[in-house]
């Protein structure tokens, strides 16, 4: 069967080859030294007390959104409130939630060496994706294991798995329970979706939307019931979100103020700092406007071609890319969510997109941890410049994802149809 079709719906478990062994080690080794390195220079911008405070909050009884605020969906709660449930300080919730994403991380490094090996690469590629993601804790720093951003990133990997190996329902299904996570993992549903509508008609559409659908639902619907107001504020706050400090638009006005003079100023607030004024609330709005425009041209742009696994995948990336570059939030870990996604990617640019994601990386490890109260205070002018240049890196890596360019259509026929018993 050729790579780049669809495949049929099988599923074998295999072992882990010898390079994802290596790579596993690696990422763990090199995750935990640079997270307790942080720690130990002061250099930690993290939200670990954060989530210690929501997840004992949960272990003494209390219920998130109603009786207090829980930004997340409560999706992330299983990944908050388990440390709470062993420690009673801190630092030892520390020691166990750092503990917990190392485990989320190996399982993500196997899962990746499973998507590499479905999609047929030459094995010198299939280490270059995996030595990108084992090596990333050296750009990225404690982001990794101190956010627990990794699990909806395990959960996308772990969907794309699915889905390569001809699985759409079974990928739909964890599509939506990442997205009952966090709301990002659901952006390769309209994909998915359309392929099952290609290849099964209204019906498979139909239960790969409501299987992606069902998670998402069960996550609210009890605190919907308790505490309807609390889980409509968490999502209005998400939507109302202000221009955080290290979005692109905040690097144009940041870059403006450098050359020009602008004056600007910044307040904390909706779990970050951000800038404020007329001109970043226009640049917020026009913002918004653009990812979501974005967004659903590449999901077009995946409508307009035919359904193949490679197509799949840069797709799926590409509207991740669109979703994070345009963003008025670009904290650090979100950078997880593409270190994770693009290495994945194949074809005559992959190269280049591998490149662009570790370059976004880099330059923001030159001011993240470091420099970032300095960004923030003091609009640091390195850090301006870098903040600018890391966004128009981020906007050239979903032209390189979505760029027209000469596609491979398999010589086959499509897969079969798998029968209605099958995930």
């Amino acid at each position: 069967m050729t790579a780049g079709k669809l495949q049929t719906a099988t599923w074998a478990v295999a072992r882990p080859s010898p390079e994802a062994l290596v790579a596993c080690a690696v990422f763990v080794v090199t995750a935990v030294t640079i997270t307790v390195a942080w720690e130990l220079l002061g250099d930690a911008v993290t939200d670990v007390a954060l989530y210690q405070a929501y997840g004992e909050r949960v272990a003494d009884g209390l219920v998130p959104y109603r009786d207090f605020g829980f930004e997340y969906p409560p999706g992330a709660l299983p990944a908050i409130v388990l440390p709470a449930l062993f420690t009673g300080t801190l630092h030892a919730y520390r020691i166990v939630f750092v503990a917990e994403l190392a485990l989320v991380g190996m399982f993500a490094v196997f899962l990746l060496d499973a998507v590499l090996l479905r999609l047929a690469l030459p094995r010198r590629e299939r280490v270059l994706s995996l030595a990108v993601v084992a090596l990333a804790p050296l750009l990225l720093g404690g982001v990794i294991l101190t956010r627990f951003d990794l699990v909806p990133a395990t959960l996308v990997l772990a969907a794309l798995a699915l889905a390569v190996a001809g699985r759409r329902r079974a990928a739909a299904l964890v599509i939506g329970i990442g997205a009952a996570v966090k709301l990002y993992p659901a952006l390769l549903l309209p994909p998915l979706a359309l392929d099952a509508w290609r290849r099964g008609g209204r019906r498979e559409l139909a239960i790969v939307l409501g299987l992606a659908a069902a998670p998402i639902v069960l996550a609210y619907v009890a605190f919907l019931a308790v505490a309807p107001d609390g889980v409509l504020d968490s999502l209005g706050r998400q939507v109302a979100r202000p221009l955080q400090i290290e979005s692109l638009g905040a690097g144009v006005l940041l870059a403006l103020h450098q050359a020009l003079g602008i004056g600007l100023a910044w307040t904390s607030g909706s779990g970050s700092q951000n800038l404020t004024g007329t001109g970043a609330g226009t640049l917020a709005v026009l913002q918004g406007i653009a990812q979501v425009a974005a967004v659903v041209l590449v999901w077009v742009a995946y409508a307009r071609g035919p359904s193949t696994t490679e197509r799949l995948v840069r797709y799926g990336a590409a509207s991740v890319v669109a979703f994070v570059a345009l963003s008025k939030v670009l904290s650090p870990q979100f950078l997880v969510w593409l270190v994770l996604l693009v290495p994945l990617v194949g074809g005559r640019r992959r190269r280049a997109t591998l490149m662009l994601v570790v370059a976004a990386c880099a330059l923001t490890a030159i001011w993240f941890p470091a420099r970032y109260w300095d960004l923030v205070r003091d609009f640091d002018a390195l850090g301006s410049w870098l903040v600018l240049v890391r966004g128009l890196v981020l906007v050239g890596l979903l032209a390189a994802l979505t760029w027209p360019a000469t596609e491979r259509v398999p010589a086959r026929s499509p897969s079969p149809v798998p029968s209605p018993g099958r995930t």
